[in-house]
């Protein structure tokens, strides 16, 4: 490590607190398309997108120009006290794209959690009810409610002692992990019957594609019987889209692959291609219910994110890279079996929808080895899982073709030398 980044480290353990978990031990200082520079000027191929926040890329054009020409209008007024075309316009776009049935409307707010504590908000005002499900190994944020929300203790609430009420877990599909549909319903209805009376449940939330809990899809059936369950019993449909959303899965939301409409969508990340912007869109009756002053926020709607925002749309529509996710995804997917052929018993799943992308490998172990051989090579890729033994692809949409097959080459060759260590260690 050199000198500089040694000091900052250095520093970085002085000024701020431990409970911020920090990935990398060098220092960001310029970034492109798919390709970040650290301050000594070594180059990295951007795997990880900020946490699926840059499907366009860092610092794409048309995002610049869009927050360029704002900045020079004005940069605040809060929504709520002086309000903007810009909002509306905005929320006029969002209401014609996403999955829902009938008339739409959206309300725009600042972060992933924020969005998801909304949608609550909004879901206990429509119902008068205050139970909430969410289910194992999802991720929904780290304020108190999206920590109770959210299906795993370490390390998200394991040390800020007892959680909102009112939010109970059921079992996330997995087939191949022994979760059926069947399994997964059932618990929920194990819900209604030991914990929470089905009349007092105002919404089942869930992620279309987990993502912190290792990019596991939901089952089209699944999806199917929970709508139908929720119509039983007056229950609003939740999509936590924050991380599937905008092109990432090969449509705009993943919920798109599905003919079950939700009844609500969260949104977030790569709404503002690197802005801080989220939202929830959703049916128009049911975001009504909120009095005037219920939602909102300082900062909810920013005019700067909400500029990135109408760009982000732009370029997914102008590049077509729903089209682009689809056809990257396939073929890291083929890679990654070319290298799951290579490596014996290694690998033990790979999922995808689209460009969102994942390997899963015996050992956390396994998958931290990879990901240090990628970094000391110039990629940069993160892991998830229930165990951290899945390693995630959120690479940019518009990464150029030879450079995503750097990418790929750098990865296999961190593969190869997992194979080489189980050699090693048999003899």
């Amino acid at each position: 490590m050199s000198t500089q980044h040694s000091a900052l480290n250095e520093r970085k353990q002085q000024a701020t607190p431990r409970g911020v978990g920090v990935m990398c031990q060098w220092y960001a200082e310029r970034a492109e398309n798919a390709t970040l520079w650290d301050k000594e000027g070594n180059a990295y191929i951007d795997f990880a997108g900020g946490i699926a926040v840059l499907n366009t890329g860092h610092r794409h054009p048309k995002v610049i120009e869009a927050v360029t020409e704002q900045l020079s209008k004005f940069t605040h007024t809060a929504y709520q006290v002086v309000p903007y075309e810009s909002y509306i316009s905005l929320a006029e776009r969002i209401n014609e794209r996403a999955p829902i049935a009938g008339a739409a409307k959206t309300s725009f707010f600042s972060t992933g959690a924020e969005a998801v504590e909304n949608a609550v908000k909004i879901a206990r005002s429509y119902t008068g009810r205050h139970g909430i499900i969410t289910f194992g190994n999802g991720f929904h944020g780290r304020s108190f409610m999206t920590m109770a929300m959210t299906g795993k203790t370490a390390p998200y609430k394991r040390d800020f002692g007892v959680m909102p009420a009112g939010v109970f877990h059921a079992r996330y599909p997995v087939p191949e992990k022994g979760i059926s549909v069947d399994a997964a319903i059932a618990s929920i209805e194990d819900i209604f019957s030991e914990d929470i009376a089905a009349h007092d449940v105002a919404a089942i939330v869930l992620e279309p594609v987990q993502g912190e809990g290792g990019f596991h899809v939901v089952p089209a059936d699944f999806l199917k019987r929970v709508r139908a369950l929720c119509d039983r019993h007056g229950i609003l449909l939740i999509a936590d889209e924050v991380q599937s959303g905008f092109a990432r899965t090969g449509k705009l939301f993943a919920m798109n692959h599905y003919d079950t409409k939700a009844d609500l969508i969260t949104m977030a990340k790569s709404l503002g291609g690197g802005f801080p912007i989220s939202g929830v869109v959703g049916r128009s009756e049911v975001m009504d219910a909120p009095n005037p002053g219920g939602l909102g926020g300082t900062y909810a709607g920013s005019p700067i994110a909400v500029a990135a925002a109408h760009a982000v749309i732009d370029v997914i529509e102008s590049e077509n890279l729903c089209e682009r996710a689809n056809e990257l995804g396939a073929e890291l997917v083929a890679h990654l079996n070319a290298i799951k052929a290579a490596n014996g018993d290694i690998v033990t799943d790979i999922r995808a929808l689209g460009s969102m992308v994942a390997v899963e490998l015996e050992t956390a172990e396994q998958a931290k080895t990879v990901q240090n051989f990628a970094m000391d090579n110039g990629l940069l890729i993160l892991t998830c899982g229930k165990y951290g033994n899945v390693i995630r692809f959120l690479y940019p949409l518009t990464i150029p073709s030879e450079q995503f097959r750097q990418g790929l080459e750098i990865l296999q060759q961190g593969f190869a030398t997992l194979k080489v260590n189980a050699a090693e260690h048999s003899a």
